[in-house]
């Protein structure tokens, strides 16, 4: 028998009717986070463009083509490979260049070769081909030439607020709780979201966004911890996974609605109201009993699991009393129960507690190195799918429905093997794969592919499971402080990885060279790391650091039949 609050799910269910409303309703919201993560994708998309044309157009020539009007030219264009030359009912003939326009001095004859003098003019404005996007906020503030770094800052920008919101409302959630935390950010997520749709220039939209970052990072934080702590063992390894199914969803979301919208701020409103029916009930969700019973606050904890119970048709009778952990040796106080407040004073805790001895330093350092490494090797994989040509629509679908095998591929593994031997495995397979692309010859693309596939699924799988073997490591108190952290790091390597991609200017598999090795030696440290199988979650630092290490004799009957009971499930 489970000791301790874990013993509510044997007693009340791993995963009955209670935690699976609460379960699908609080993922549901994760899809708007994986939406607006991914959006920039088409919000700052660049078309083709030219320098702004003169007036009166009546012939124009690329290369071997012959047309009368600018518009027809896009079909044939080729950003750097040569001028469109257009001539005017004047007789005056220009080179029209992405950035600079030049004009022809004493030309007779319209041909697209010309030997003789130019004069250079800058560009007082942009032509853009409208075919693909109608409108994006690079064609709106012509965000291209020497303003085409503020396009490019557009997605590090975002990223760097969901660093900040990971590590903000990971401590918030631990201090106030996870549920005010959940309504919070979703309800930002929805005025954040409709508000950059109506932004009017590039320096409010980057800061409106910046705030959407903070709040989306903060709701997919705790709403892993949230579910986590709703879930018995038996299925939290399916439960946290599949979090990462719903942020999948949200990318599957953005492709199809990019595809039908091509207009930003009409894309931008239609992604933020797909999720707003969650704003209709998160109003309802309870706190989690660990939060209410790590607080003290007794009396909220007991009439949570009476409604667990009445909503899983069971008698409510476990008691509060009976969840406490016998090592603390304090029993629940039927007086003090009114006012709802812990009889011992609560010790605040911040992120120095993860590195609190050397045993907890090496498994935070390890922890965080997993997520920098899943992130980075994530965005890395994605930034460079842009290669793989074909139409941009179906490749970012594939790009999200190619993550959930991986996940469920990953949950077999992990409730079999263990945490620690399916994410050291993946991170040293993505390691050796992203190794060996650099071997294959540029003309064998089909190997290549095959090599990044692989390489991404191995990353997703050990950055998919990071986030429940991360909540497992740690205890109650200090848990979303260690997810938000993690999250944190995650984004230190989003953040980097379109720097990342800009090394392949030097060589093109340099990129994958710094991933692969980085997985490799991060998938070795990973082996040192405990295994959380069949564990229950703690509440203590005492209790985390003694994972991994040798049972007390009184102890190992207990964690033999969990051990068991887990297997079998």
């Amino acid at each position: 028998m489970t000791t301790g609050v874990e013993r509510l799910f044997d007693e009340l269910g791993h995963f009955k009717r209670f935690q699976a409303c609460l379960y699908f309703a609080a993922i549901f919201q994760a899809i708007s986070c994986g939406i607006h993560y991914l959006a920039s994708v088409f919000l700052v998309e660049t078309p083709k463009f030219l320098c702004d044309a003169p007036s009166n157009i009546t012939d124009v020539l690329y290369r071997n083509h012959s047309l009368t009007s600018l518009a027809d030219v896009w079909t044939y264009y080729r950003p750097g490979d040569g001028p469109v030359v257009v001539r005017t009912a004047g007789g005056d003939q220009w080179e029209l260049s992405p950035c600079l326009k030049m004009l022809r001095l004493d030309a007779i004859n319209f041909q697209y070769e010309f030997f003789g003098n130019k004069t250079v003019e800058s560009c007082g404005g942009f032509v853009y081909d409208h075919s693909e996007v109608e409108q994006s906020i690079v064609t709106d503030w012509d965000l291209v030439c020497e303003k085409e770094w503020l396009a490019k800052l557009t997605q590090p920008t975002f990223m760097l607020g969901v660093l900040i919101g990971a590590l903000v409302f990971g401590d918030v959630a631990d201090r106030i709780g996870r549920r005010p935390i959940l309504m919070a950010t979703s309800l930002c997520q929805f005025l954040f979201g409709v508000t950059v749709a109506f932004t009017g220039n590039y320096y409010l939209f980057v800061l409106i966004r910046f705030l959407l970052a903070m709040v989306s990072s903060g709701y997919l934080v705790v709403v892993f911890v949230y579910v986590t702590e709703f879930t018995g063992i038996k299925v939290r390894t399916w439960t946290s996974m599949h979090v990462h199914a719903a942020f999948a969803v949200g990318i599957m979301v953005v492709a199809l609605v990019g595809y039908l919208v091509r207009v930003w701020w009409i894309y931008q409103i239609i992604l933020t109201l797909s999720t707003s029916p969650f704003l209709l009930y998160c109003w309802k969700f309870p706190e989690t009993p660990f939060y209410l019973m790590a607080k003290g606050r007794y009396k909220e904890a007991q009439e949570l699991l009476d409604t667990m119970a009445y909503f899983n048709g069971l008698p409510p009778t476990l008691k509060v009393s009976e969840l406490k952990d016998e090592c603390d040796g304090a029993l629940l106080n039927d007086n003090n129960q009114e006012d709802g407040r812990a009889v011992e004073v609560e010790k605040r805790l911040s992120i120095l507690d993860m590195f609190g001895s050397l045993k907890m330093a090496g498994r935070s350092a390890t922890c965080w190195a997993i997520w920098f490494i899943g992130s980075l090797g994530y965005y890395v994989f994605s930034l460079g799918s842009v290669n793989l040509g074909g139409n941009q629509y179906i490749n970012l679908f594939l790009a999200g429905a190619v993550e959930v095998p991986s996940y469920l591929i990953g949950c077999f593994a992990m409730d079999r093997v263990g945490r620690k031997k399916t994410c050291a495995p993946a991170l040293l397979l993505g390691g050796v794969a992203c190794m060996l692309i650099i071997v294959v010859p540029q003309d064998i693309e089909i190997l290549a592919l095959v090599l990044s596939m692989t390489g991404k699924f191995a990353i997703a799988i050990a950055f998919g499971l990071i986030y429940l073997y991360t909540c497992e490591l740690y205890p109650t108190i200090i848990r979303s402080l260690a997810v938000g952290s993690g999250s944190m790091m995650c984004r230190v390597g989003s953040v980097m990885a379109p720097f990342c991609v800009y090394l392949a200017d030097i060589w093109i598999y340099l990129p994958q060279l710094i991933v692969g090795i980085l997985a490799f030696i991060i998938g070795i440290l990973t082996l040192f790391l405990p295994e959380t199988l069949g564990q229950p979650l703690t509440s203590t630092l005492e209790e985390a650091e003694a994972l991994g290490s040798k049972p007390n004799t009184k102890n190992t009957a207990v964690d033999v039949l969990e051990m068991n009971k887990s297997t079998k499930a």
